[in-house]
């Protein structure tokens, strides 16, 4: 039975930007995904919550990918109640896909703060991890993800296609200097987004003024 790897692209894209959207092409090409599942985090549990309500930053999302064939936009975690866990999302989908390679995309931060997660562990049972980093980031060699890097790392595409869980595959990405904080802080000081963000997500923001008011 095929495994062609579904990419799971997790995240609060408060707003999503070029960044995100480079990152998840490459990465969709690269690992020969069958289709790219952008995924709005509803209430996240290990970060502070987003400034625009779920709805318009699904809303953001489902703008920014739509003419990009592979890029599917899954709605369950801002549906979902209460706050939204990954372990809970790959559970969901692993029961929907249970022959398939799913391959959860981390950026390297997230990817190191990964022990703090909720029951964190359970996620190699259920989903490859793809961490995406800058050029040069050095993986972690000691502690319990140096650990995991020894047991699980892999630096073959084959792999994630060959099971449908629990390798780690790291791999470099173009790096754009875009960060969804400091375009809120530029839309909050009044200037221009464009160029930043896709003109859809961008008419979004100026109809909705969701940022004008909010600086962190």
């Amino acid at each position: 039975m095929s495994r062609q790897p579904i990419g799971v692209f997790g995240g609060t894209f408060d707003p999503i930007h070029f960044g995100h959207l480079r990152t998840g092409f490459e990465l969709w090409q690269e690992l020969r995904l069958t289709e790219l599942r952008w995924m709005p985090t509803g209430n996240p549990g290990h970060r502070e919550p987003p400034i625009a309500d779920a709805g318009l930053r699904l809303a953001m999302v489902r703008a920014a990918v739509a003419d990009q064939p592979g890029f599917v936009v899954d709605d369950r975690e801002v549906r979902r109640s209460g706050v939204s866990y990954s372990v809970d999302t790959l559970t969901e989908l692993r029961s929907e896909f249970p022959d398939r390679s799913l391959c959860l995309v981390l950026g390297m931060d997230a990817f190191l703060g990964l022990p703090g997660w909720h029951r964190w562990r359970e996620l190699f049972e259920l989903a490859h991890i793809v961490v995406a980093h800058r050029p040069g980031w050095k993986a972690p060699t000691t502690g319990p993800l140096g650990e995991l890097m020894v047991d699980r790392g892999t630096g073959g595409v084959r792999d994630l296609h060959a099971a449908p869980a629990g390798r780690i595959y790291v791999h470099a990405v173009t790096q754009l200097e875009i960060s969804s904080t400091d375009l809120r802080n530029i839309i909050t000081s009044g200037r221009d987004p464009r160029f930043l963000v896709p003109d859809a997500v961008r008419e979004i923001i100026i109809e909705t003024g969701c940022y004008a008011r909010a600086r962190r």
